[in-house]
């Protein structure tokens, strides 16, 4: 029972480390850090209207925008938690800080959209910051607190409803003015931005330890790349592509689900949307909790189990079976039988259980990082990152081929209901695989065996 509460591949009966002073400065100020820098990374997704408008762009050169900046936010992950092992996350976090200020500052100044996609993709190592905080703070909390830690640190994604909330309020506000030599409108949010960025890297610089820890240090970077040829590290990628891949594409994707399926404004969608994304990243920090007292491997079963049964009822088309039937029982030699549609309330509760299944997930798939690979959670972070921002990147695409060959928008559901089981498969089954070598006297028991009369006898009364 020990090797399933705690997911690792030891176990220790050791007083529990305390946390080191400094680790709480560490954890707050990367977790703003990494809110406000997810904000900007993903900021195109509402500027895009009045950019498409001054600009003249197409949808699908739109679509790019966003799409360069997903994607540079993932390319580098694994680079990015490397570093912050070797070098320490407090350099690695204060220059992509500056960096990021400095591309969105220029995004304000372009006059192109040949410049603004250059930009879009250069604003983009945003996304980076995950990997590299996951391996900051992993340095810094002792095993026991690490699921917690990382899910606090992880629920910077809320970031993603920053842009959808002040933005269109500051963009109606300010446009036609001209603000400290900006000019309103949407020029001015990547401007704010910059400011905030450049507060923040200063803050986070002056306020962490100087003497940072640096786990990878000293090490080549051939032995911090090692653990990448362990089937569960990309068994660990798979599963964060279902929770954080899938999470990532579904708050750019459900805004334009719900206006084509349900008939509802922008503005209702958006808000039905943040129902979502809050959960999603607000209980990270619940899935840690949990992870650390429960175990990583029991969490995951729960969430997903609740993402198949969310991602099956959503996944069912609206309709009905018709059968045919004699003349005499109905005129027109058809009937018409199980009838089913879903609703908008139903539909939006049941994609808030998704998001709250996909946040605990989230926090559950890095708990098992530090714990089988306590020296190496930046290239192993950085591998589950990247690959998991990239299923956000090539999800959204699988969605429009999978409603276009069906003509059924809940096709959506169903590509993620299969990556789920798949998900769900490889784990139950590696859980007794490793159970029946643990155990192989136990393995062709499936009810506890009975003792023996004789050694009831024995047994004291």
């Amino acid at each position: 029972m020990s090797a399933f509460r705690g997911e690792s591949p030891t176990a220790t009966a050791t007083t529990p480390a305390p946390v080191p002073t400094g680790a709480t400065r560490v954890l707050t100020l990367s977790t703003v850090a990494f809110t406000l820098m997810f904000a900007a990374w993903l900021m195109f997704g509402v500027l895009g209207l009045p950019i498409r408008d001054e600009f003249g762009l197409t949808d699908v050169q739109l679509s790019w925008l966003s799409a360069v900046a997903i994607l540079n936010g993932a390319l580098w992950r694994l680079p990015a938690g490397i570093l912050a092992d070797r070098y320490g996350g407090r350099i690695v976090f204060t220059v992509l800080l500056v960096s990021t200020a400095l591309f969105s500052y220029l995004v304000a100044q372009a006059q192109s959209y040949a410049m603004l996609l250059v930009l879009a993709f250069l604003v983009g190592f945003a996304g980076n910051a995950f990997t590299a905080g996951i391996a900051w703070n992993s340095a810094w909390y002792p095993r026991h607190h690490q699921g917690f830690a990382l899910g606090v640190f992880g629920a910077g994604n809320v970031g993603a409803s920053v842009t959808k909330f002040i933005g269109p309020v500051l963009i109606t506000a300010t446009a036609g003015g001209v603000y400290f030599g900006v000019q309103g409108g949407w020029r001015l949010i990547p401007v704010i931005y910059a400011v905030l960025l450049l507060v923040v890297a200063v803050l986070l610089w002056v306020l962490t330890p100087r003497q940072d820890r640096k786990p990878g240090q000293g090490r080549t970077l051939r032995e911090q790349l090692v653990p990448l040829r362990e089937l569960r590290v990309w068994r660990f990628s798979l599963y964060y592509v279902a929770v954080f891949g899938a999470y990532v594409a579904l708050a750019a994707w459900l805004p334009k689900y719900y206006v084509d399926n349900f008939g509802i404004s922008l503005g209702t969608a958006a808000l039905l949307t943040a129902t979502f994304i809050f959960p999603a990243s607000l209980l990270r920090p619940l899935g840690g909790w949990f992870s650390d007292r429960l175990g990583a491997r029991r969490v995951m079963y729960w969430t997903f189990a609740v993402m198949l049964v969310t991602t099956f009822i959503l996944m069912m088309p609206n309709g009905h079976i018709v059968v045919q039937v004699s003349e005499s029982f109905d005129p027109s030699g058809v009937n018409e039988v199980l009838p089913y549609s879903i609703g908008l309330v139903p539909f939006a509760v049941l994609v808030f259980l998704l998001g709250c299944a996909m946040g605990i997930g989230k926090a559950a798939v890095y708990k098992h990082i530090p714990e089988y690979f306590p020296g190496d959670v930046g290239a192993v972070g950085g591998l589950v990152g990247m690959l998991g921002a990239l299923g956000g990147f090539f999800l959204p695409p699988l969605f429009a081929y999978t409603t276009s060959w069906t003509g059924l928008a809940s096709a959506t559901f169903f590509v993620l209901f299969v990556l789920t089981l798949i998900c769900t498969v490889w784990m139950h089954w590696t859980v007794v695989h490793m159970l029946h070598q643990q155990s192989p006297e136990l393995a062709d028991h499936f009810e506890q065996p009975e003792t023996p009369a004789r050694e009831l006898e024995a047994t004291p009364r």
